[in-house]
C-alpha cells in the first residue's frame, strides 16, 4: 500500500489520509495515526527516528470516493484494517 520511495525513502505525507496541518506554527505538520506533531513531515520524522519508512501510510481516497460513493473494497474491510498503529489513533 506504500507508494514508491522518494529519494529519501519516505512516503509523501501530503498524499496520506492520516496527515494534517497543525495550528501550531512551531510544529506545523501532524500525523493523526501516530498522534504527534513535527517541524518536518511526519514520514521524514519517522525515517529519521526509526531508520525505516513509515508503515502507517494510507493513500487518500480519490475524489469520487471522498464524495460519498462507496468503494468496492469497503465491504471487505476488517477491523484489523483500521491502521497499523490503531492504539495511537485514539490519542490524536
Amino acid at each position: 500500500m506504500n507508494p514508491p520511495a522518494t529519494e529519501t525513502g519516505a512516503p509523501n505525507c501530503w498524499q496520506c489520509r492520516h496527515f494534517s496541518v497543525s495550528w501550531d506554527p512551531n510544529l506545523p505538520y501532524a500525523c493523526r495515526l501516530m498522534g504527534f506533531k513535527s517541524r518536518i513531515t511526519p514520514a521524514l520524522e519517522v525515517l529519521r527516528a526509526d531508520g525505516k519508512r513509515c508503515q502507517g501510510f494510507m493513500q487518500k481516497p480519490a475524489a469520487a470516493e471522498a464524495s460519498g460513493a462507496p468503494a468496492p473494497e469497503a465491504a471487505t474491510t476488517t477491523p484489523a484494517a483500521k491502521g497499523l498503529y490503531s492504539t495511537f489513533s485514539t490519542l490524536a
